[in-house]
């Protein structure tokens, strides 16, 4: 790894956690575990603990568990020969013990592509559901087990009404149960049942945390989603494509930001609590595209309009975070510009 790439994640570590390290102090001299801890959710988690170590002596110990853990000197060697971190190859639902030593669980395991989910629905069922249920079981041998962060899916509401701005943790919206195409959010929506049990019968610390949208470093630009093929499409010279109207509502999270909160949650968040993660800022993906447009290296036409698909409507995904803004003064560091910027800056120098 450059020593330029490594710095630039730990100038976006030091944006986030500027004056507030001591809302971690919890973790100082501590254990994690993280399933799912070589994805875009566990690398983040890493980075950001490992920048602590570095730069504020926490010296916490982390234990990612993977079933793709030998790939992680590929993608993140910095982080693979690190002595504060503890490689773990396993699938999920084959679990059968952790160390003892393990004092907080971070369950991030789950492939949100979903590409996955349509040609191997049993598989995202079975990971997400089997997997939940086999971590839970396990940590209810830990002797000293203080917190279970549960990360579930914003996915979990269905769709959102058109005229509903944002979407509250209280919002139950509705699932087409008779789809594959639910197969991953009701799943996830199992696995936050699967945490209410464990939570009431063996009085387990869980708390779930319910991810929307995302983009930075580590995630890859071929992945389904509509920002990362725009900027795929951009550094290639375009043209940039836009498959509806335009008019779709997205936000987007910088990965920073995204793992300040769910250590965050992880340390302060209320036992049987929910919290939305992502950013309260939407914006159409017309004017998304311009954005990613203004800030590439070259200059690329957007086309829209060019699926004759009708079930490509204009819907909206964006959380309502004022439960994890009261409770816990979590805020937006990074915003959307500057995202793009990193996004692209890394794609093209570290790609």
């Amino acid at each position: 790894m450059k020593s330029e790439h490594r710095d630039m994640i730990y100038k976006d570590c030091e944006q986030v956690t500027a004056n507030s390290v001591h809302l971690l102090s919890a973790l100082r001299g501590q254990c994690i575990l993280i399933t799912g801890g070589t994805g875009f959710v566990g690398t983040w988690l890493a980075e950001m603990i490992t920048f602590l170590n570095d730069n504020h002596d926490f010296n916490t110990q982390l234990i990612l568990l993977s079933g793709r853990a030998n790939n992680f000197s590929a993608k993140a060697p910095h982080l693979a020969d690190r002595n504060d971190i503890t490689l773990i190859e396993s699938d999920i639902r084959n679990v059968v013990d952790i160390p003892n030593e393990v004092e907080w669980i971070i369950h991030a395991a789950g492939n949100p592509d979903n590409r996955l989910h349509a040609s191997d629905p049993l598989r995202t069922i079975q990971v997400i559901v089997k997997g939940t249920d086999t971590i839970l079981e396990v940590a209810t041998r830990l002797p000293d087990l203080k917190k279970f962060l549960n990360i579930s899916s914003g996915l979990v509401y269905g769709s959102q009404p058109w005229e509903l701005e944002t979407i509250p943790e209280s919002f139950m919206g509705s699932l087409n149960c008779d789809s594959i195409r639910s197969a991953y959010a009701e799943a996830k929506r199992m696995g936050e049942t699967l945490c209410a049990v464990y939570r009431n019968q063996h009085r387990l610390p869980v708390v779930n945390a319910r991810p929307f949208a995302f983009i930075g470093p580590y995630q890859l630009l071929d992945r389904p989603w509509a920002i990362n093929n725009f900027i795929r499409d951009s550094l290639l010279g375009g043209p940039i494509r836009i498959l509806g109207d335009g008019e779709t509502v997205r936000s987007y999270m910088y990965p920073s930001d995204m793992a300040w909160w769910l250590l965050r949650i992880l340390v302060q968040g209320t036992v049987g609590a929910s919290y939305n993660v992502g950013s309260p800022h939407g914006v159409t993906l017309q004017k998304l595209a311009k954005k990613i447009a203004g800030h590439s290296p070259v200059k690329s036409e957007i086309l829209s309009g060019l699926s004759s698909d009708r079930s490509l409507g204009r819907s909206k995904f964006i959380p309502d975070v004022r439960l994890a803004k009261n409770a816990l003064d979590l805020c937006i560091n990074v915003d959307l510009d500057s995202a793009i910027k990193r996004t692209i800056v890394w794609n093209r120098n570290y790609c």
